[in-house]
């Protein structure tokens, strides 16, 4: 059984972005982070749980172990989930529902493993079990050993709870923040993406850069727990304060499309960031450099799976290479993109491509290059 003051938590990242999650959680002193297939494992108490939640850029959702047992069959599994301590974690008053996946186990039956758990926590706890809960228990039975895990965000932690406007293919905020740490991006030099979409890596970057919690707009399952104490979370919130009204701009996003600039100011106005911004409606060729210090260049331009013409986008991947070479002396290059040949018809000097890494169905890898001649 997990102590309350030091519970195993696990943050949920997209596989292949493992490791960078890692040093996120590192560099923002979360305890021993140890990177795993399909996330990261920390421990720490509730208030870390709340921590990781609200400061984490690049956790998809963070996952708390409360404890597991043994069972090798239905009425056993019953019996023991009974004598669970559900009464340390959840409240009377919330509703909750329980998902089960059950691996290599006598008990092979999920949704009858759901059951037996939701019977258990409806009766011992009294609280009610509904299938349109916030609160979710994740109950994963492997081995015949049952370990229950309480997801204590709610909706995915990519949802800020600002961005209003988006476009075709958007790239969540998470992968965005998680691709911007992979580029080396620190929070202090320039970022321009030239095909910004809905402006999701400029607003990240530059939320990034004065200190913007990203869960300061939004909600959490956790504030629904037994555990859950309202004014040590607010002053946890209220110690980030920051002040972006005397920055200068140093974020540069454009795009063919008005629509797609005119999403990305909305969403900059409703992050806080209006300020840190801007955006220019531009087709590639007309792509000018900033009158910054050299920076960062990041795009997630179309790749075909399922938006644009592949030999269209040849073309395409040429211009942006031509003119990123000629015009961008001093910068680096990151580009997101599922063809390795698409990133070749730039003619840009690449590094090995990260690993393969899924947005939205999509493979897709970090290719970047070193600071450009």
């Amino acid at each position: 059984m997990s102590s309350l003051n030091n519970l195993e938590i696990f943050l949920v990242a997209p596989p292949g972005l493992e490791p960078v999650l890692a040093d996120e959680a590192r560099a923002a002193g979360f305890a021993t982070p140890t990177a795993g297939p399909g996330g990261v494992t920390t421990h720490g108490g509730w208030d870390e749980v709340w921590r990781a939640n609200l400061t984490l850029r690049g956790a998809t959702r963070v996952l708390v172990r409360l404890g597991s047992f043994r069972a090798f069959h239905l009425a056993q599994l019953d019996k023991r989930a009974r004598k669970f301590p559900w009464g340390d974690f959840l409240r009377p008053d919330t509703p909750v529902r329980v998902e089960a996946v059950c691996k290599r186990s006598k008990i092979y039956h999920h949704k009858a493993a759901a059951q037996r758990i939701e019977t258990a926590i409806r009766e011992e706890l009294g609280a009610l079990v509904s299938k349109d809960a916030a609160l979710v228990l994740k109950v994963r039975i492997d081995d015949n050993l049952v370990t229950i895990s309480l997801d204590s965000s709610g909706e995915s932690l990519h949802k800020r709870g600002y961005k209003t406007a988006t476009g075709k293919a958007p790239m969540r905020e998470t992968l965005a923040a998680l691709f911007l740490k992979a580029a080396g991006y620190d929070g202090r030099e320039a970022v321009l993406d030239p095909m910004c979409g809905s402006g999701t890596f400029l607003i990240e970057a530059a939320e990034m850069s004065v200190g913007l919690l990203p869960g300061r707009a939004r909600d959490f399952a956790f504030q629904q727990l037994a555990s859950f104490d309202a004014n040590a979370f607010a002053k946890m919130k209220a110690a980030a304060k920051v002040d972006v009204t005397s920055s200068t701009p140093r974020f540069f996003g454009s795009d063919r499309n008005a629509g797609a600039i005119a999403n990305s100011q909305q969403n900059a106005e409703a992050a806080g960031v209006a300020l840190l911004t801007v955006f220019t409606e531009a087709t590639i060729s007309d792509l000018q450099r900033p009158d910054t210090r050299p920076g960062l260049v990041i795009v997630n331009p179309p790749y075909g799976g399922r938006i644009g013409n592949k030999k269209l986008l040849f073309a395409l991947y040429g211009t942006l290479g031509k003119v990123l070479a000629e015009r961008f002396a001093g910068w680096r290059v990151a580009i997101i993109t599922s063809d390795g040949g698409l990133a070749k018809a730039t003619g840009l000097p690449f590094l090995p491509p990260g690993p393969p890494v899924d947005h939205g169905g999509t493979k897709v890898k970090l290719y970047q290059t070193d600071t450009l001649p």
